[in-house]
This record gives structure tokens, C-alpha cells and sequence, in this order.
């Protein structure tokens, strides 16, 4: 209904890439929290990082469900570090590139990115401010040729070790929400600096907490129209809030398979642990409650890839996707029992990795406000008109 002979060959093909060109490595870059640097020229050079972009700048322009394919095989290497740094890097930052960049932006950033040779952050999240964008209180003050950037953000994947930021600021702070705009501003610009933090899990990634102090951005590197940059970054949050939610669907998959044939092989009492009925129901229900997820994301992404609007949807899928993901790995996690709880079987990093999903791209408190908001208030959120 949703994949073609052409999406199960990539899938496959991408399968043994990922086993032979990353999953070698992923112990190493999680005892070091650094993804090393030639991962990501070899995703380049297999057209990886150009999944949904124009060949004009490299990329293959392939429909959404190529993306769905990449993410969920992402999630099954065990690495929600890794995953997160190539989905943040192609998914948010080059996002932002490719919709509200101009001709000598795509050339000069997007290209490289999707080569693998610039890796990207997107720059939103304020250490006071978390979900409430439109309380940032970085600012990006004009001043002739450049604009000043000051302020701070947080929580911000690919934040240590990336190329380029994609900064969202206020340029007229006075306007509140209809005062931000993006820009991307490069690493090595003077006054940008960045602290590495130590997360719970993600520990592949690097997750920086980095500081603006009087950093000069050309003009030109603002994107978009000035002020529009909440309307943008508001555009986006669907694509954001589906990825979240297809992550959370395949990371359950793949404990609940993980799981499974660790119960086959696991006897107590004289039979495998697979033949106990409430054990068996535990998993009928989680079984249950990931193919619920999958259906209905593999829907929304549908519906997004022919171009409607799927803010609501999205967001409900990140809020429940996320939550049943949760309560996957702690049943798998005792399924396993004592061997759940030892980080030499996958589940322990499963479960903290997992632990993301309903604090990051809008906390699950936050999108149950936003969901009340359309279904009961009926509130409409429609799409930037520029």
C-alpha cells in the first residue's frame, strides 16, 4: 500500500550499509559521544543525505516514504545517538536550507550537506525556554551590512562538532513571536562557542549547549524574509513531529523482534519463556499498540507527501508514538530480566535512548496543549505563505 518494490531494495540495500559501514563503529562513538568524521562522506557518496532534496544540488528528489524507509532502519542499529545526528543534521537543519535558503545558500551549504562534506544544527531551543519558541530571547540586532547575534540555545543535536547553525533569533524583539528570524551562521564565526552536556542517553551524538556573544552574520545569510522565521519554523514542526513518531514506531519494532527471540531461546521451568501465557499477552498487546503506531504514521506521511498539512496528526503521532515506544522498552527490558538491566544486551540502551522521545521536539505536555487547542478550541494552524 505504501512501499514499492523500489522502497524495499533501498531498504535492503541501506540495511547492508548500515550493518557493514556503521554498526563496526557504534560501540567506539558511544564511549566517546564523537560520530567520527568519514561516516559521513560515505552516507554522501550513497546518496543518503539527498534523500528528499533537488538533484539540482546533488540530492535525489525521492518521495517521503524513502525517508520513512531511512529513519526506521536508523532506529534498528541500536545507536538513537547516531540516528539522531543524521536525522537532525539531513531533517531539521538542511530542512531550513533548502526551504528558505537562497541560490548562493543551497550552493554553498546545502550542497556540501548533502555530500556529507558540512555537517548542520538547528538552533532553537533557549535554556529558559525549551518548548516556548516564542520566548526566546536570543536577538539577531541589525547594524548595516551584518546583524549582531547574542543570546544562548540549548539541548541542541549536532551542537559540538557541526559545520554550520541554523539560528533562529529575534530581529525585532518588540514584535514577540512575529519578531524571529533564521540564519545560518558558520562554526568558526568569532563569538560562537559551544559546551558539550552529558545526557542520560543519545551518548553517540554530541548535544551542545552554545553561546552568541556579538557574533557579526552577513546579511545575506538571513534566510527567508525577515521576521517570518516563527511562521517557518512552525512550517516544519510536522515533518519534525512525524519523524519523532516513525523513530518511536521503528525502535519498538525492533526491541519488541529483539525481545521475541530472546524468549524463544530462554527457558524457565522446563519450557522457553515464550510459552507463558501472561508473558505471551504482554506481548500480543505491545505487538497490538506498534502496529497501531505504524499504520497510522505510514497515513499521515501519505497525506504529507501529497501535500496536505498534517500539523494535528503529526502531533498526535509524536505524543503517542513516543509514549507506547516508553512502554515498550520497560516491558521488554523485564522480559529480559536480570539480562535487560546489563548493557551487553541492547535493551538498556534502547531504554534510555528512548527516554528522548517525549521531552524532545516539543514535550508530550506541550503537544497535548496544542492537540486541545485544534480539537477543542478549534484552532486552525496553516501553513507559512512565504
Amino acid at each position: 500500500m505504501y512501499f514499492t518494490e523500489e522502497h524495499e531494495l533501498f531498504r535492503k540495500s541501506l540495511q547492508d550499509f548500515l550493518q557493514k559501514e556503521v554498526v563496526p563503529h557504534i560501540e567506539k562513538w558511544e564511549e566517546t559521544g564523537t560520530i567520527e568524521r568519514f561516516i559521513w562522506e560515505k552516507l554522501g557518496e550513497m546518496g543518503y543525505l539527498g534523500i528528499a532534496y533537488p538533484e539540482k544540488y546533488g540530492g535525489m528528489d525521492l518521495d517521503l516514504f524513502y525517508t520513512i524507509v531511512f529513519l526506521e532502519e536508523l532506529q534498528k542499529i541500536n545507536s538513537g545517538g547516531f540516528a539522531a545526528a543524521v536525522w537532525a543534521h539531513v531533517y531539521l537543519a538542511m530542512t531550513h536550507l533548502n526551504k528558505e535558503g537562497d541560490e548562493a545558500i543551497k550552493n554553498k551549504y546545502l550542497k556540501a550537506s548533502i555530500e556529507g562534506k558540512k555537517i548542520g544544527c538547528l538552533c532553537i531551543s533557549e535554556p529558559f525556554g525549551g518548548s516556548d519558541v516564542a520566548g526566546m530571547r536570543t536577538t539577531a540586532i541589525r547594524d548595516g551590512a551584518h546583524y549582531v547575534l547574542n543570546g544562548s540555545k540549548t539541548f541542541i543535536t549536532n551542537g559540538v562538532y557541526s559545520d554550520y547553525l541554523v539560528v533562529a533569533a529575534k530581529t525585532t524583539p518588540e514584535l514577540g513571536n512575529k519578531g524571529i528570524s533564521i540564519f545560518v551562521v558558520d562554526r568558526e564565526t568569532p563569538g560562537v562557542s559551544a559546551t558539550k552536556l552529558n545526557k542520560l542517553g543519545w551518548r553517540a551524538s554530541d548535544t551542545g549547549e552554545i553561546a552568541f556573544d556579538n557574533v557579526k552574520i552577513p546579511v545575506a545569510n538571513l534566510m527567508g524574509e525577515e521576521n517570518k522565521g516563527f511562521s517557518y519554523i512552525m512550517q516544519h514542526f510536522a515533518l519534525e513531529r512525524l519523524i519523532m513518531g516513525v523513530n518511536a514506531h521503528a525502535r519498538a519494532e525492533y526491541a519488541l523482534e529483539y525481545t521475541i527471540g530472546y524468549m524463544k531461546e530462554r527457558e524457565a521451568f522446563g519450557k522457553t519463556i515464550d510459552q507463558f501465557q501472561a508473558l505471551r499477552h504482554t506481548v500480543a498487546e505491545m505487538a497490538s499498540e506498534v502496529e497501531m503506531c505504524r499504520e497510522f504514521n505510514y497515513t499521515i506521511a501519505k497525506r504529507l507527501n501529497d501535500g496536505a498539512y498534517v500539523v494535528k496528526e503529526a502531533s498526535m503521532s509524536k505524543l503517542l508514538s513516543t509514549k507506547i515506544a516508553d512502554e515498550v522498552m520497560y516491558k521488554c527490558l523485564q522480559l529480559l530480566g536480570g539480562y535487560g538491566y546489563m548493557e551487553d544486551y541492547p535493551l538498556a540502551r534502547l531504554f534510555r535512548d528512548s527516554r528522548l522521545g517525549p521531552i524532545g521536539g516539543g514535550t508530550s505536555e506541550i503537544l497535548k496543549e496544542i492537540i486541545a487547542k485544534m480539537v477543542i478550541d478549534k484552532k486552525e494552524y496553516r501553513p507559512a505563505t512565504s
